[in-house]
Formats: structure tokens, C-alpha cells, sequence
């Protein structure tokens, strides 16, 4: 199965089009290398996928046919993300909460900065 397909069959991403801009700009890895779109996976292989400033590890544990559902996604993959990611996580969703709320729509910078941040 390719490896875009797979990430949006376990629902890393919400498309499969999303999953496919990730592996053009180099944000999955397998085997420390960035991987196309099209690179078939096996069962065993562990993907490394960057969103923001977290790297994320995931178990290929077997293959689906297609899409599945929420809860059948441990039967096909295996989240194994470090604890330091995912405490850096935890920093950047506490990190966000800076706007007091009621000023507004964030501004032009606000966006840029926010956009700048998580690539």
C-alpha cells in the first residue's frame, strides 16, 4: 500500500490529498530518509511524520483495505510518539492560549506568525 494512502486510511490525515502534499514536502520519514507519495510500506515499518514542531512515530501494524474507522485504527497502526514530544505538544496548545479572549479576529500577523510557527 502507499504510503500516502496509508496516513490518510488511518486517519493521520484528513485527506488523502493532505497525506500526499506531506510526503512532496518531506515531512514523512521512514528509514531516515523522506519518502514519496507512492513508496510502498510493509507491515513492521515505523513512519516518522512531522506536523509542526512535533515528530510523531507510528507502528505500520498490518494494512487496510480502505479507510477505517476510529476505533479500528490500533488494529492497523501503533502510536509510539516519544514522551518529549508529546510534552512539546502539550507546551505549543498551552503556548496558544496567549489571546485573551473577546479582542477578536487574530490579525494578518497574528496569522503569518501562527503559519510561521507551526511549519
Amino acid at each position: 500500500m502507499r504510503v500516502d494512502k496509508y496516513l490518510w486510511a488511518i486517519r493521520v490525515f484528513k485527506t488523502r490529498t493532505l497525506a500526499t502534499a506531506a510526503c512532496k514536502e518531506g515531512r514523512i520519514i521512514i528509514d531516515d530518509e523522506s519518502v514519496k507519495p507512492s513508496r510502498e510500506i510493509k507491515a513492521g515499518e515505523e513512519i516518522i511524520i512531522r506536523k509542526g514542531a512535533v515528530y510523531f512515530h507510528w507502528k505500520v501494524i498490518d494494512l487496510p483495505k480502505s479507510r477505517v474507522g476510529a476505533k479500528l485504527v490500533e488494529q492497523f497502526a501503533k502510536d509510539i510518539t516519544p514522551e518529549e514530544e508529546l510534552s512539546k505538544l502539550e507546551m505549543i496548545r498551552l503556548g496558544n492560549q496567549q489571546r485573551p479572549k473577546g479582542l477578536g479576529r487574530p490579525t494578518k500577523r497574528d496569522r503569518r506568525n501562527w503559519d510561521e510557527y507551526f511549519k
